[in-house]
């Protein structure tokens, strides 16, 4: 949606140039480096990685005041965000981290785009954390496209506001309501004069939230603003602001695709041979639990920045975890590589462990996915 042209006015003198062209060279860092704890952009189209699997984006598309976000572990913050727009108009910006395709920014490892008729389920989570000192909403974002393009908007955005702050409003106008993914929502329809927008809006704040995101696409396609045969391109969690928006967070962000869906011609049906094998150790007390995992590459091409995605039996958390990052703690939940672990070559594994804690009796997880890949169990 976000990206537009944008113009700046060259400095004049031998010094201005020569900050010009660090600022330029710096961006150049940001915009492709990994992201360390705490690494700030500041660059207007500036992003970085998380998790050896998601991009974090600065996006300032809609002002030429300043805006920084913060990369974290898990998420990211804003971390300047000045000046304002109106509020009958578009947002300043949209800083957002991504699992997919964002003008030719693409995420490591993804499995974006993808055919929708082709994807089972597209498990994610996300938490927010909100400020009241400023205009904004919080926007889940799906994009899609009848062709599997990397480069560029979309024809049909689909918006979640999780929460809205002030006295702004989606594109278009209120079509009615739907419950989807067990939820109640407000949904608007329109268009931006560049692609479709479908909005659903929650009736008060939402703060975290596991859910599919298929749920959306498909009550998208039913609605007759997309098609079986069109392409799933980006999955983007972030925030609109138009006045202010320093301190709002994205404290964790998950997302994965899971295909063989009921389209036997594509990558990942059950009947393929499995590329991927994992091995899940437990040790039990009564309310606790450790687990150590084990993830083997049976593929001939190696993998960088891998995901491992399961779901966690009801009542189980997880309280910590080591040699990668497990998230969120319950439910639908992915194990991201860290740096130190982040390549799989074939026939080789990687392992990480967590502790948690149950209730009622103990079960292991039934099943596995490595970069939306169904694995076997050993």
């Amino acid at each position: 949606m976000r990206r537009l042209r944008h113009l700046t006015r060259a400095p004049r003198g031998l010094f201005a140039t020569l900050l010009t062209a660090f600022a330029v060279v710096a961006a150049l860092v940001t915009a492709t480096a990994p992201a360390q704890a705490d690494t700030t952009v500041c660059e207007q189209f500036g992003s970085t990685t998380i998790q050896g699997r998601y991009v974090v984006q600065n996006n300032r598309w809609g002002t030429s005041d300043p805006q920084c976000v913060t990369a974290t572990d898990t998420g990211f913050r804003v971390s300047q965000a000045d000046g304002s727009v109106p509020t009958n108009g578009a947002p300043k910006s949209y800083p957002s981290v991504f699992n997919g395709c964002h003008y030719t920014n693409c995420s490591p490892g993804t499995g974006l785009p993808a055919r929708i008729g082709g994807i089972s389920r597209a498990p994610s989570s996300i938490s927010y954390g909100y400020v009241n000192d400023a205009v904004y909403n919080a926007s889940y974002d799906i994009w899609l496209d009848p062709t599997p393009r990397t480069d560029g908007v979309n024809r049909t955005e689909i918006m979640i506001w999780f929460n809205k702050v002030g006295p702004v409003q989606p594109i278009g106008s209120q079509v009615g309501t739907a419950t989807v993914g067990g939820r109640s929502w407000q949904v608007w329809s329109g268009g931006n004069g560049t692609n479709d927008v479908l909005s659903f809006v929650a009736p008060s704040a939402i703060g975290s939230w596991s859910f599919d995101v298929m749920d959306f696409v498909r009550e998208t396609v039913a609605r007759g603003m997309a098609q079986n045969d069109w392409y799933l391109t980006s999955i983007q969690a972030g925030f609109e602001p138009w006045q202010n928006g320093a301190g709002l967070t994205v404290n964790s962000f998950s997302s994965s695709i899971e295909t063989g869906g009921g389209d036997p011609g594509d990558p990942g049906d059950p009947g393929d041979p499995a590329a991927c094998a994992v091995s899940y150790a437990t040790n039990v007390w009564p309310g606790g639990f450790t687990a150590n995992v084990t993830v083997h590459n049976a593929g001939s091409a190696p993998l960088d920045g891998w995901a491992l995605a399961f779901t966690l039996p009801s009542g189980q958390r997880v309280t910590n975890a080591w040699n990668a990052s497990v998230t969120p703690s319950s439910g639908a939940v992915t194990a991201s590589a860290t740096d130190s672990n982040a390549r799989i070559a074939p026939g080789g594994s990687q392992s990480f462990g967590f502790q948690g804690t149950y209730s009622g009796s103990f079960t292991p997880p039934n099943a596995f996915r490595l970069n939306g890949t169904a694995c076997t169990t050993t």
